[in-house]
């Protein structure tokens, strides 16, 4: 296939990308590299796809929106503009580009024809959405809004997406289902996430595009983002300096290691939905359009404080633990029930928390050399 993967530059995109090129799919990966979280780690991703920092920064379309010209590397990226081809992958390219850039998403699917989308860029975090909430309606509505635009206009085979256990909000009813309406958030965030879950089905249902929603939970890893809990933790216990622990550490979380995410986003990809002819009217999961969502998490919920207990024995610190109350836009508890996705693409997530902690001690001690 010749998939566009955007949101390449961050963590599960990095790894998607990756997977896709090394089995031998065509694949233009497409990042903004904003400044959300550390550049570093997003040039580290794209280094290790073969896009040297330089060249990735200034990697933009002839004429797009919002960066420099790509004049000066003819020799690895073809015609002045074109996307940047990576130096382990032949079949792997690379743009700068943002999703808000319309008309640049036009011109790069005008050119490349694509047989199948896979959109993972976003502005994430929670927290973040309740300070800086123009952002999140920019990136993720809009800019995801352009996407399905440009699929409009240039067909594709099928379009996966990046939704968000968040959207499930308030809900207490465990573990989360896709049938549940999923209309009660906690943040903003999770409003930008369930809209386009709604934008996603509007355009299944008017156009005939194939889109599937894919509800990642608590995803982590190795190259895995500074702004959740595992790094955050890491990171401070390393310096030996206290940590926040919210809700008293009475939280739990759906950890799903990065590996396990990518082999369902993967399988997905290669199944576009059909439309279900079964469909009662109440479900909200499916639909007699080409239409459907699915949790992607363990399905092991582990409580905060043995998530810290696993960490402190991997990493041989003791954690100074500050105790504070919820913040503002958490939930307690998220949990995931991922038989739809068994059932669809014979495969749910199972990696144990303490492999995948270990996993990613061993990266950053590695990537960081403290």
């Amino acid at each position: 296939m010749k998939v566009l993967v955007t949101g390449a530059a961050g963590f599960i995109g990095y790894y998607v990308a990756r997977r896709l090129a090394e089995r031998g799919d065509e694949v233009v990966a497409l990042d903004n590299i904003n400044t959300y979280y550390d550049v570093r780690l997003k040039y580290g991703r794209l280094g290790e796809l073969g896009f040297a920092r330089e060249e990735a920064a200034e990697a933009t379309l002839a004429g797009a929106a919002g960066g420099p010209s790509a004049a000066g590397h003819q020799g690895r990226s073809g015609p002045e503009g074109a996307p940047l081809t990576s130096s382990r992958y032949p079949n792997l390219r690379f743009v700068r580009m943002d999703l808000c850039d319309g008309e640049g998403l036009e011109r790069l699917f005008a050119a490349e024809r694509f047989d199948t989308v896979c959109t993972l860029a976003a502005q994430a975090g929670v927290r973040y959405s309740l300070t800086n909430p123009d952002t999140y309606i920019s990136s993720n509505v809009q800019g995801f809004l352009n996407v399905l635009e440009a699929v409009r206009r240039y067909p594709v085979e099928h379009v996966v997406y990046a939704s968000s256990s968040s959207v499930y909000g308030i809900d207490t009813e465990l573990p989360f289902s896709e049938m549940t309406a999923a209309d009660r958030p906690a943040s903003l965030y999770a409003v930008s996430k369930r809209s386009n879950e709604l934008t996603a089905h509007s355009y299944a249902h008017l156009f005939g595009i194939p889109t599937t929603g894919l509800r990642f939970f608590t995803v982590y890893g190795p190259w895995g983002r500074p702004d959740m809990a595992l790094f955050l933790f890491t990171e401070a216990m390393l310096a030996g300096k206290p940590i926040d622990v919210f809700n008293q550490g009475e939280m739990s979380r759906d950890f799903t290691y990065i590996d396990d995410i990518v082999e369902g986003v993967v399988r997905v990809l290669d199944r576009p939905p059909s439309g279900d002819d079964t469909w009662d009217g109440r479900r909200s999961d499916i639909s007699p359009a080409p239409y459907r969502l699915f949790n992607i998490g363990n399905g092991a919920p582990v409580r905060l404080l043995d998530f810290i207990e696993a960490l402190e024995a991997e990493l041989g610190v003791r954690a100074d633990r500050n105790l504070l109350p919820m913040q503002p836009g958490d939930v307690p508890a998220t949990w995931a029930d991922c038989t739809a996705l068994e059932q669809a693409v014979g495969y749910r997530p199972g990696t144990d928390i303490r492999d995948g902690i270990r996993a990613f001690v061993r990266w950053y001690r590695e990537f960081y050399r403290p």
